[in-house]
Parts: structure tokens; sequence; C-alpha cells
């Protein structure tokens, strides 16, 4: 691990200031950041703590919806009683992440901004890593590839996101915001993270010094009907092969409203925006749930090692909305 800097700001403005610096980085739990270090992966020059900048609160919004702080613990907030009330699929994906440990360490804003847990990436011995190291190759591609993308990827980066809240976040049409020196905005988390194209170093579309400081969630029809379910390898402490984000707006008998988000198939959560589409107007009881599942992952395009994802994703997507149906 390189020397670094570290600065414990008590105050937003000159942590912002801070993080305006070459190569300085915000940790929060440190719980992905840390390890990257260790492996040389990330050396910042500077560390800027910001878990002394007030921004762990969880509070309701006045239209129904509830803010989340960026410096929030992932336990923390799955336990919170208005996100198990108003957005159980929250608290259920955010639980299926991780170990107890780690989720009493890890933060809101830093589950956003993990990075891929690619072998190529995260260990130096490979050489060959566009996202870490630009212009190098794709070792994943033609290696082993078993975990990697099946949807959106390029000829630069077959990585997957590891994030289990985005994907959760993303059915719940959540919305980051962020500041840096020069002012706050805020980003609909469809546009937060980033398919690889020609990029693939850049995960996120957050700006140079850009400090998430908290989440948004709008007020929700979704929690009656919404589940979160995740397939790996072991049953804790591991990754998702697939997982998928059901949520359902239900008014007596039909579907108003749905969302089907995949995680581990791609750089960033994936919406199957044309899935949800043929839910909306069905009722419950004729809804063909095989059918969504192999829209769900139309236009996949798997890899040398991972043909199993696209109908591992199919099956998952409806035992999901099975469940989200309440016909399981």
């Amino acid at each position: 691990m390189d020397t670094f800097e570290y600065l414990r700001p008590q105050l937003l403005d000159p942590a912002l200031a801070a993080g305006a610096a070459q190569n300085a980085y915000y940790i929060g739990g440190g719980t992905n950041l840390v390890d990257l270090m260790k492996g040389g992966i990330a050396r910042p020059a500077q560390l800027i703590d910001v878990n002394h900048l007030g921004l762990a609160e969880i509070s309701a919004l006045p239209d129904g919806g509830l803010r989340m702080g960026a410096a929030a613990r992932n336990s923390d907030v799955a336990n919170h009683a208005l996100v198990r009330e108003r957005y159980p699929l929250l608290s259920q994906a955010l639980l299926a992440g991780a170990s107890p440990q780690l989720r009493n360490m890890a933060t809101i804003g830093g589950n956003l901004l993990q990075r891929t847990r690619c072998d190529y990436f995260v260990d130096r011995g490979f050489a060959h890593c566009n996202k870490r190291d630009p212009g190098s190759g794709c070792a994943a591609k033609d290696g082993l590839n078993r975990t990697h993308a099946i949807l959106g990827a390029s000829p630069q980066c077959v990585a997957v996101n590891p994030s289990d809240m985005s994907v959760a976040l993303l059915a719940l049409d959540a919305n980051v915001n962020v500041r840096n020196a020069q002012g706050e905005r805020r980003i609909a988390i469809a546009d937060f993270h980033r398919l690889p194209e020609d990029h693939p170093e850049r995960d996120t579309n957050l700006q140079h010094g850009e400090l998430i400081t908290s989440v948004d969630l709008p007020k929700s029809n979704f929690a009656a009907h919404s589940t979160y379910l995740k397939i790996r390898d072991r049953a804790s402490y591991a990754f998702a092969l697939v997982s998928v984000a059901v949520a359902l707006d239900v008014a007596g008998d039909q579907i108003k409203d749905a969302r089907i988000v995949l995680g581990g198939v791609a750089h960033k959560p994936w919406l199957a925006s044309d899935a949800a589409q043929q839910l909306v107007g069905k009722s419950l009881r004729d809804v063909d749930v095989n059918a969504i599942g192999a829209l769900a992952v139309q236009g996949a395009q798997p890899l040398a090692h991972n043909a199993f994802k696209v109908q591992l994703a199919r099956s998952t997507t409806a035992r999901a909305l099975k469940i989200a149906l309440a016909l399981a």
C-alpha cells in the first residue's frame, strides 16, 4: 500500500475543497476501497474521511419519500422502520449483501461506488485489464469468464457491477444527490452507473471531486408486491451470479406499474424495461412468468463460460415474479 495523507474534516465545504485535489479519494466505511488500496489498484494521494459531516441521517421527506444520508450504514438502512415498511425491497437487497460485520461498516454512498470483483481487475498479476489500465486489453473476454456480463458488455470490458443495493434502488426510481466545490446536482439512478463502451475505467457519471451526499426514494406503491432474489455460489458472503428485483404496483387484481431489474449480468444494474412493460395492465393471474423471464434477457450475448447465466436469469426472473405476484 502506498503512503497517503489522511484528512478528517468536520464540515462539508472543507471536505469538498479537499476532494477537488488531484488523486483525492473520499472514504466512508472503506470496505471496498481499502482492499483496492492493498492491491495497488487504488492509489490515493489523499483520503478524505466523510464520516463526520452529518451525512448519516435517514429521514422521511414531505412528499412521502425517504432520504438516506450517504454515510448511513447499510445495516442501519436495512433495519430502519420506514425502509422496512415502505421499501422492503431495499431492505431485502441490503441484507443479501456481504456479512453483518461488513454491513455494519459499509455506507450507502460507498455501496453505490463499489467496483467490480472481476479477478482480472483486482489482481495486478494479470496485465490486461482496460478498467484498471486503459488500453491494455481485457483478459476476461477470452479467459475464465463464468461470473461476467451477458448484457451490455463491450469489446473493452465484460465486468459486472457487484452491488445488490443498486439493483433495488433502480427498481425504486431512486435519485442520487451529489455535491462538489462548485455546487450540487441530482442524478437519476438510471443515469448514475455506466455501461463500459470505450471507457470501462469509468464506472459512474460522477464528475471529479463530486461527493454523494444522500439518496432519495420517491413515494412508492411497490411495497406489497416486491421482492429481491439473489442466486449465488454459496448461501452468504458471495456476490450474485444473477439477482432480480421485481416491484409491482397492483390495484385490485391489475398491475398498474412494474419494474424488473437484473444484477450480476452487466456493468450496471440492468433495467429490463420491455419485460416490465409487458406486465402493465395485466391481471395478476394472467402473467406468463416464463415468457417475461425470457424477455428480460432478450439480446443476451454470453461468453465462453457463462452461457448458463442466460437460463439462470430467465428462471430467477420467473421465480421472483411469482413471489411478487404472491403466486409462489
